[in-house]
């Protein structure tokens, strides 16, 4: 399948289209200071959640996606990430497009909750981009990637992550439901499928449902709801005129980011995000 992955920290074990490792630094920086249950909604890679699991700050964790098949994989490692490192062991496909396309093909017909985590890994390595995106069939759909030598994360890297999941509620479920029950004190982060900066530049359809503009619109009111509480919230979105406008009565900063999933290598350079809070974030540059 490729050479398999070593590391020792609480790294995401998948590629995710939107994903916040090359943003960790200024998301980082304006995470409160304290903060009692951490709730993520959207939880995509899960970078942000290893991120605060490995500086020990999570007391609590209640994460969740609408993507039932990260929800499955990540409740697979929580409970049995030794039966996940074998079936992984188990699979013969390597890293050309036949075998690339005969796990696809398995993937979108196979109902086996095990089998289906590791060919998710497998297919999220070696596919364009480590996309995920679905047809109106809800089939898994993304093309074959031509990489060298992708990495195949190890059994000890699936044991870590396991760790860190046990000390997480995990669900499947919208984000308004999973933030529900947070209250005064609390810390969520909403990093949801952003606007699009153009026509062409949408690659959201992560469920066959996609995320509309009235999702968007949901949001901002859950965002208000949670702020009415006291509850401390943070968002990451597309640095757009209506996403500013949306967000007007909070804090709001712009930072770099890199458009990591154009299928021009050029265009993926460069690139503004938002970073939204309701909570002002102190200015750290001079410390």
């Amino acid at each position: 399948m490729g050479k398999v992955e070593e590391f020792s920290n609480y790294t995401p074990i998948l590629k995710w289209a939107g994903g916040k490792r090359q943003l960790m630094p200024e998301l980082l920086k304006s995470v409160p200071e304290h903060f009692n249950t951490y709730f993520e909604p959207f939880v995509g890679g899960a970078a942000l959640l290893f991120s605060l699991y490995s500086q020990r700050r999570l007391r609590k964790a209640i994460i969740s996606d609408v993507n039932e098949d990260l929800y499955k994989l990540y409740s697979v490692i929580k409970k049995d990430p030794h039966g996940l490192a074998r079936e992984m062991e188990r699979m013969a496909f390597q890293n050309n497009s036949e075998d690339y396309y005969r796990a696809r093909d398995r993937f979108n017909s196979t109902s086996d909750i095990m089998e289906k985590s590791a060919l998710l890994i497998y297919l999220n390595r070696h596919c364009f981009n480590g996309l995920y995106r679905v047809n109106s069939r809800n089939q898994f759909n993304v093309p074959f990637g031509r990489y060298s030598n992708p990495e195949i994360p190890s059994e000890s890297v699936i044991m870590d992550l396991s760790v860190v999941f046990k000390s997480c509620t995990i669900l499947n479920s919208d984000f308004e439901e999973t933030v529900m029950d947070a209250t005064e004190g609390d810390f969520v982060y909403f990093d949801p499928p952003y606007i699009p900066l153009s026509r062409t530049a949408s690659f959201t359809d992560y469920t066959s449902k996609g995320f509309s503009m009235k999702d968007q619109e949901r949001l901002l009111k859950t965002f208000q709801k949670l702020n009415d509480k006291g509850v401390m919230v943070m968002e990451s979105n597309s640095d757009t005129p209506i996403i500013k406008e949306m967000y007007s009565q909070f804090f709001m900063r712009t930072v770099s980011a890199r458009r990591s999933i154009n299928s021009k290598g050029m265009k993926r350079k460069g690139g503004t995000e938002v970073i939204i809070t309701n909570y002002e974030v102190p200015d750290k540059s001079n410390i």
